[in-house]
C-alpha cells in the first residue's frame, strides 16, 4: 500500500509546504476587493452553520480525549463546542465583514517643502502565523480577521483540539472558493507534534508575522526562538477600573458580564 501523502513527507516539508502555499495565496488575496472579502466571510459563516453537526462530532472526539487525560473542567469548557457557540462563531465572522476595510486606509499624509505629497497607506502584511491554545473559536476568529485584512494565515492550534480545528479550517478554506478568493489563504498545521511550532518559527521566507496566544512562558519561548517578527502580549490585564465619575449601574453590569459570562476563558475578569 502506498504511504499516505502526509506520512511520505517529513514534518519540516509539511510545515514549509503549508507556509509556501499561504505565501502564494497571500499575493492573490491582497488584490481581492472589499466585496469579495466580505462575501468570503459571509460564505465562511454560512459554512459553519451548514456543517454544524460534523463540527460537533469532531469536537466530541476531542472532548472525550481531554476527559480521558483528566484535564480540568475549565480547560474542557474552553475546548467544548455547542450549537450556540458555533452560531456565535458564525456571527463573529459576519461582524468582521461589517468592519470597514483596513486595506487602503490613509494612516497619515504630509507635504514636503518642495511640494511632494507623501502618504502612509495601510496594506496587507502578507502571511500571519497564529499559534494558540485549544479554543476552537479562535480558528474562526483568526481566519476571519486575516481574510478581512487581506492576509493569508497559517494556523497552529492546541493538540487537544486537533479534530475540531482540522475540520474548522477545512470548512472555512473551502468557503473561500465560492467567491473567487484563494482557499489556500487559510492553512492549518494538522499535526500534534510540538516540533511543528519550532519549525513554523523558522519560516521567515514565507511568514511575515507570528502571533502567539497562550501563557506567559509559552509566549516568551516563541519570542526568543522565532526568526519571524512576533506580536506578543505580556502577562495580560484582566481588571476593570471604575472611576469615581463612572455610571455605577453600567460599571456593575460590565463587571458582572466580564466575569460570569464565561469564567473559564483567559480574558475573564
Amino acid at each position: 500500500m502506498a504511504p499516505h501523502p502526509k506520512e511520505a513527507m517529513t514534518l519540516r516539508e509539511l510545515v514549509e509546504g503549508k507556509a509556501r502555499a499561504a505565501r502564494r495565496a497571500a499575493d492573490a488575496l491582497a488584490l481581492c476587493s472589499t466585496r469579495v472579502k466580505d462575501e468570503a466571510l459571509a460564505q465562511m459563516a454560512r459554512a459553519l452553520e451548514e456543517r454544524s453537526a460534523a463540527l460537533l462530532e469532531a469536537n466530541r472526539r476531542d472532548v472525550e480525549r481531554a476527559r480521558t487525560k483528566g484535564l480540568t473542567r475549565a480547560f474542557i469548557d474552553r475546548l467544548t463546542l455547542t450549537e450556540a457557540r458555533i452560531e456565535q462563531m458564525a456571527q463573529g465572522l459576519r461582524e468582521i465583514a461589517a468592519f470597514p476595510d483596513p486595506v487602503g486606509t490613509v494612516v497619515e499624509s504630509w507635504r514636503r517643502p518642495n511640494g511632494i505629497e507623501i502618504s502612509r497607506v495601510a496594506v496587507p502584511l502578507g502571511v500571519v502565523g497564529f499559534i494558540y491554545e485549544s479554543r476552537p473559536n479562535v480558528t474562526a476568529d483568526a481566519a476571519g480577521l486575516c481574510v478581512k485584512s487581506g492576509n493569508a494565515v497559517l494556523l497552529r492550534g492546541g493538540s487537544e483540539a486537533i479534530d475540531s480545528n482540522t475540520l474548522l479550517a477545512t470548512v472555512l478554506a473551502k468557503a473561500l472558493e465560492k467567491t473567487g478568493a484563494p482557499p489556500d489563504a487559510i492553512q492549518f498545521l494538522d499535526v500534534t507534534d510540538r516540533e511543528a511550532v519550532a519549525l513554523m518559527l523558522e519560516q521567515d521566507r514565507y511568514l511575515d508575522l507570528v502571533i502567539p496566544r497562550g501563557g506567559e512562558e509559552f509566549v516568551r519561548w516563541v519570542a526568543e526562538r522565532s526568526r519571524v517578527p512576533v506580536l506578543k502580549h505580556d502577562k495580560g490585564l484582566v481588571h476593570v477600573f471604575v472611576d469615581a465619575s463612572a455610571d455605577l449601574e453600567m460599571a456593575s453590569a460590565i463587571v458582572l458580564n466580564a466575569k460570569t459570562h464565561r469564567p473559564s476563558v483567559c480574558n475573564a475578569l
